[in-house]
């Protein structure tokens, strides 16, 4: 697995090898030691979740308050989306900047995402399903979001606004500067 740190660097891309033949392929998509070994620290996930979405469906952009923040290792299963972590942590150079990038079943791209960061992604093809690994279980009194349309990031969805379909609560959430931060 080949990892590259990204324009904010604690945000890691990984790409797994996959060998193919005319009946099929075969990937190793995780090995925690080869990734302990570039990040240089532990990471421990306890559990792992599965998203199907349809084309347009945007989810996000949602983060847990500590001590319950979440590290992710996304990747898409089926279809295509543009993934999107958005830097909350207000001591960092990065601050309120954010990384998108296409997650497909064909390039096999992962990303591991930091605690400190908020995540969100939208469905480019008719539809997706996303798996990921967290570091830190669900816990409902500390999920926060941000509006995904605040004007303050501007991030790009490659898609019409038209075309966007959110939760009711996705559509209510909070500007960045409003938000509780790392």
């Amino acid at each position: 697995m080949n990892f590259t740190r990204l324009e904010i660097p604690d945000v890691i891309l990984c790409e797994p090898k996959t060998l193919s033949d005319d009946r099929g392929y075969f990937s190793e998509t995780f090995r925690q030691d080869k990734l302990e070994e570039f990040l240089e620290f532990s990471i421990n996930f306890c559990q792992e979740n599965e998203s199907k979405s349809s084309y347009g469906v945007l989810r996000g952009l949602h983060y847990q308050t500590n001590p319950y923040a979440q590290t992710k290792l996304v990747r898409v299963l089926q279809g295509a989306v543009l993934d999107v972590c958005v830097d909350l942590r207000k001591d960092s150079p990065a601050f309120g900047k954010y990384i998108a990038i296409e997650l497909s079943e064909e390039n096999k791209k992962q990303i591991l995402i930091p605690r400190g960061f908020a995540h969100g992604f939208i469905v480019l093809s008719n539809e997706a399903i996303l798996g990921y690994k967290v570091d830190n279980y669900y816990h409902q009194a500390s999920e926060r979001g941000i509006a995904y349309d605040d004007k303050n990031l501007a991030i790009d969805w490659k898609l019409p606004p038209k075309d966007i379909k959110v939760s009711a609560k996705d559509a209510n959430q909070v500007l960045l500067k409003n938000s509780d931060l790392f």
